[in-house]
């Protein structure tokens, strides 16, 4: 749905109005480069994916996130050319996806000289997400890249059972293999 907000049109956000993003879960993520017909990220020979420098500061980023954050467990991910997907766990990891433990939601996420122009709750799926884009968009365009920019948004889905884990994890590990098509 598109509606209206600042003299502006926007897209509704897709987020599940009742469901606390802090909370543990299984969480499969995708986000997309500003310019999606721009291969920032490198190139897919064959079925598999050559990383360029921006994709490796991605591939870096993307592993530092358990480190710096102690609640968070990275399941299947891929940088595709102009996009990522990912799954990332927050809280208890050894839970079946689909059943969430109400417990406390740990530290504040580390700083690192991130900013953005939200105010997101610390530990939520939201601020990770724009920590990691806002991170990786200060590297890029260090080395060089002024122009690069992410989609402003990103897409999420709640992973609840052991099957659509298995589904996502098969949609991601397939996608260079359907990127030609």
């Amino acid at each position: 749905m598109v509606t209206r907000f600042a003299n502006r049109y926007r897209i509704a956000s897709i987020r599940l109005p009742y469901w606390n993003y802090a909370s543990p879960g299984w969480y499969f993520v995708t986000l997309c480069t500003r310019q999606r017909h721009r291969r920032y990220f490198g190139n897919i020979i064959d079925g598999i994916v050559q990383l360029s420098d921006m994709g490796m500061i991605v591939l870096d980023e993307w592993l530092r996130t358990p480190i710096i954050r102690s609640n968070i467990t990275l399941d299947a991910w891929i940088i595709m050319p102009d996009h990522f997907h990912g799954i990332l766990v927050i809280g208890d990891h050894h839970h079946i996806p689909g059943i969430f433990h109400p417990y406390g939601h740990g530290v504040e996420t580390p700083r690192r000289g991130v900013s953005t122009t939200h105010r997101w709750q610390p530990n939520t799926l939201g601020s990770i997400i724009n920590q990691f884009k806002s991170i990786c968009t200060k590297r890029i365009r260090s080395i060089g890249y002024p122009q690069f920019q992410w989609q402003p948004r990103f897409y999420e889905r709640i992973i609840r059972t052991p099957r659509e884990l298995q589904m996502v994890r098969r949609y991601i590990w397939e996608n260079p293999e359907k990127w030609a098509k």
